[in-house]
């Protein structure tokens, strides 16, 4: 390290460093005299320049070259998601005035210089002049924006990827963790208003079979088709729901038994009508399903609920496929 007089050094300008911008020349002389017992680090690119979880109790500014915010939240992260400190810039800050450890990692992106002000002299600088004072608190202030800015984008992003994951990808309706987060609500919500609310289970017929006519690819395009068929049937307030393989489920809130009956009939009728695909040269394949219903009663969780429409389905398969039971 050496020694630098900041305002007597041609290339460091003190008005193009965030802490002395626009101070007064009245309060330039009280902190040459304390910057110049300062020291100047030299550092080279990927070099830490203060670790995580650690005390250092000092705050640096940027000289020449760039600095990278690093931690463990953000180091798979876009580059977009990482914050960088240009000349001008000071990293520290923080640390020195709540005494507290470094929350983050701070490395050397290039090769770059550094003016180290301990603690103490930061204190004194703050004491004897307003302008730096001032200065401070806008940079904390930038800081704070800065990171809440940060943390919302995060949160979005973190929503995306939630709901995201809550997708079936095959089918683009939701998928099992889907039903198992927002179906219990909705049974609660029964319960509580005493409205109705049904589910039908739905199960192609003779799927394996048709695999291995058709071949997998063929089949994924029948999941989809019935997917599709289900999905474009239903109200704003309806859910359909990929249950695994070649199940799906449909959630018909403030609906009745009846209801629901009649609703799963018309779904029967209309997939035995689906084409899969549209090749002339070869027959078209259609598909149909067995479709079990039920009402949530009194009592009933999740688990219960979903063993009354798969009960029901079993027997719709027992009675020849094809049809309602419930």
């Amino acid at each position: 390290m050496e020694l630098l007089n900041i305002f007597a050094h041609s290339e460091y300008r003190a008005r193009n460093l965030q802490l002395f911008h626009d101070i007064d020349k009245d309060d330039l002389v009280a902190i040459n005299k304390l910057i110049s017992t300062c020291s100047v680090m030299l550092v080279k690119p990927d070099q830490p320049v203060i670790t995580a979880h650690t005390t250092d109790n000092r705050l640096y500014i940027v000289l020449k070259g760039t600095l990278e915010a690093q931690s463990q939240e953000n180091s798979g992260s876009a580059a977009s998601n990482t914050l960088q400190y240009s000349v001008g810039e000071c990293v520290g800050e923080l640390s020195v005035l709540d005494e507290e450890d470094q929350p983050h990692t701070i490395k050397a992106v290039c090769e770059s210089e550094l003016l180290v002000i301990e603690a103490d002299t930061l204190w004194q600088l703050i004491d004897e002049s307003n302008g730096v004072a001032r200065n401070l608190l806008k940079l904390l202030s930038f800081r704070i924006r800065t990171t809440n800015a940060l943390l919302r984008k995060r949160h979005r992003v973190g929503e995306f990827y939630r709901q995201m994951s809550m997708i079936d990808g095959l089918t683009g309706i939701h998928n099992r963790a889907w039903l198992h987060s927002q179906l219990p609500q909705l049974i609660e919500r029964a319960h509580a208003t005493g409205n109705p609310l049904s589910i039908i289970m739905a199960d192609l017929d003779y799927f394996k079979q048709f695999n291995d006519t058709h071949g997998h690819i063929i089949g994924d395009d029948a999941i989809q088709a019935t997917a599709k068929l289900l999905n474009s049937t239903l109200r704003p307030t309806d859910f359909a729901v990929r249950f695994g393989g070649e199940e799906l489920l449909v959630i018909l809130p403030d609906t009745t038994r009846e209801a629901c009956f009649s609703v799963a009939e018309r779904l029967c009728v209309k997939l035995a009508g689906t084409a899969v695909i549209k090749d002339g040269r070869v027959p078209l394949p259609h598909i149909t399903a067995s479709f079990g219903v039920a009402t949530v009663a009194a009592g009933q969780d999740i688990f219960t609920f979903i063993a009354a429409a798969d009960a029901a389905l079993y027997r719709a398969k027992k009675s020849g496929r094809n049809q309602v039971a419930h």
